[in-house]
């Protein structure tokens, strides 16, 4: 016997999933487009407003939580640095978007024991925290015959829960990096506490550029003070202003993390 055929109204409702499905997907990469060129031109009215060249920031896409069709829909949209927390997502991602020739950049705790996965992603390292994890990198580099470019990670409001460097031995602890073969420092990271109100991080900002300066004074060999990472998705703008050459922006960009 045959089946009995379903009503037109029920045919017609199926038939309209896949177009649904699909005005649905291009309505988020629209949001996401728009989201990403609303930041770079707040990125491009910050540095402005400080007279600086827009050129000299770059913007990080904090994708921490986001799937690999998210990530790439960024790409397609602009982003051309991807700043990932966890090496385990981390691979996974990179490993279906190499292609597309993005910077990958390590922005979360990194733990020694990672440093190999981490040597053979990543182009900048923004946390290293300790000599110990620093040694590990070089260890790690130099068996893939390479110089892994990295930032020394500031702890500015002594918060122990904080990983971080603090500002009165940045300059040992910068001394004794600059003597491993196959890591180069280029700057400096730092991650103040949040604030409602992202004049009250200003301090510590301007507190990060100063300790760039003092440092790059003592003329250190192999070691470049060219980079400040600091600025969130709250406070990028004020960053900016203070001197910050990378931004880390997440949730301004992919929405909030479920």
């Amino acid at each position: 016997m045959c089946r009995p055929v379903r009503s037109g109204a029920s045919l017609k409702k199926k038939s309209r999933r896949p177009h649904a499905a699909g005005k649905k997907s291009a309505q988020r990469e629209f949001g996401l487009k728009k989201r990403i060129e609303d930041i770079k031109k707040r990125i491009n009215a910050a540095a402005r407003t400080s007279q600086r060249d827009d050129s000299d920031i770059r913007l990080v896409a904090a994708a921490k939580t986001m799937s690999v069709e998210t990530v790439r829909t960024a790409i397609e949209n602009g982003i051309d640095v991807i700043g990932e927390n966890y090496i385990q997502e981390a691979r996974q991602k990179y490993e279906a978007l190499k292609e597309t020739g993005v910077s990958w950049h390590f922005i979360g705790h990194l733990q020694s024991n990672k440093a190999k996965y981490a040597v053979g992603i990543f182009d900048l390292i923004h946390s290293v925290d300790s000599v110990k994890l620093a040694a590990q990198l070089d260890k790690e580099a130099g068996k893939a015959g390479q110089i892994q470019k990295i930032l020394i990670q500031i702890n500015l409001d002594g918060e122990a829960s904080k990983s971080g460097v603090s500002p009165e031995d940045a300059l040992c602890v910068a001394r004794e990096i600059a003597g491993f073969k196959h890591v180069s420092i280029r700057g400096l990271m730092t991650m103040p506490r949040f604030f409602d109100d992202p004049d009250r991080a200003r301090p510590f900002f301007s507190a990060l550029f100063r300790l760039k300066e003092t440092l790059a004074a003592e003329q250190i060999p192999g070691v470049w003070m060219e980079e400040l990472s600091m600025g969130m998705t709250g406070d990028f703008e004020a960053a900016i202003q203070e001197g910050a050459t990378l931004v880390r922006v997440g949730t301004a960009i992919f929405g909030k993390r479920k």
